[in-house]
């Protein structure tokens, strides 16, 4: 089957060059395309495509702004004028980053990852409208913003009328509530410990008994979770053979 494409980008020029380039490309299928980012994220709500070729400078709001307002994230491939925003782009975990004036040999490789990448996706079995292990979504907390996969997220935890994510070093907070982030996560890897805190069972280093039937999880990175009483016979079931 096809790649399905949208590109998202202000410059008509711009757009209509990344066309001729997709149009030397059977694998890929363009289905769409939005000159600013409300629209481009009307297109992608509706669409669900495959790869989002997305402008980073844009009027009114940015290329990341438009990634913050997605729950799923499609593969995404920068293209921008601006190569100061390079390596930026990477810390975000974007598939690649393209120069304008687009490159036809650059654009090509960047498919290629493009397509190995959506191969990787596909093989997780998503079940529902949940995400998968491999489905990424995008944080922005103050200046610093990433693009991380569901899977590589320790734990969530409640502060205020946000959610702390935890990744890697990292402690961004997310505007959504506990409660909205539980109805996306894969159901195989993310268990609610408490009122607080979901946890991904695959970054757990041990698990002790603690009091009043209670368990204390310890998680690779460090932090020690306390999981509710009621939670932890739930838990031992899950868990169990």
């Amino acid at each position: 089957m096809k790649m399905k494409a949208v590109i998202v980008e202000d410059s008509r020029l711009a757009r209509q060059e990344l066309k001729e380039l997709l149009k030397q490309h059977d694998e890929v299928e363009l289905i769409g395309e939005a000159g600013n980012v409300d629209s481009g994220y009307e297109l992608i709500q509706n669409e669900h495509p495959d790869i989002l070729f997305l402008d980073i400078n844009m009027p009114e709001k940015d290329g990341f702004e438009l990634l913050e307002m997605l729950d799923d994230v499609p593969i995404t491939i920068f293209t921008t004028a601006f190569d100061e925003y390079a390596i930026k782009s990477f810390e975000y975990n974007a598939l690649d980053y393209l120069l304008k004036p687009v490159n036809a040999k650059r654009f090509a490789l960047a498919l290629e990852k493009a397509e190995a990448k959506l191969n990787e996706k596909k093989s997780q079995n998503a079940k529902g409208n949940r995400l998968s292990a491999d489905s990424q979504i995008f944080i922005k907390d103050g200046e610093a913003c990433w693009l991380i996969k569901i899977g590589e997220i320790s734990h969530f935890e409640i502060v205020g009328n946000y959610t702390r994510v935890f990744f890697q070093d990292k402690r961004p907070l997310l505007y959504k509530s506990l409660n909205q982030i539980e109805e996306k996560l894969p159901e195989d890897s993310f268990f609610r410990v408490n009122r607080q805190q979901i946890i991904n069972t695959n970054y757990i280093e041990s698990v002790v008994p603690w009091f009043n039937g209670k368990l204390k999880l310890k998680m690779k990175n460090g932090d020690e979770i306390e999981v509710s009483r009621r939670q932890s016979y739930i838990f031992k079931d899950k868990m169990s053979l």
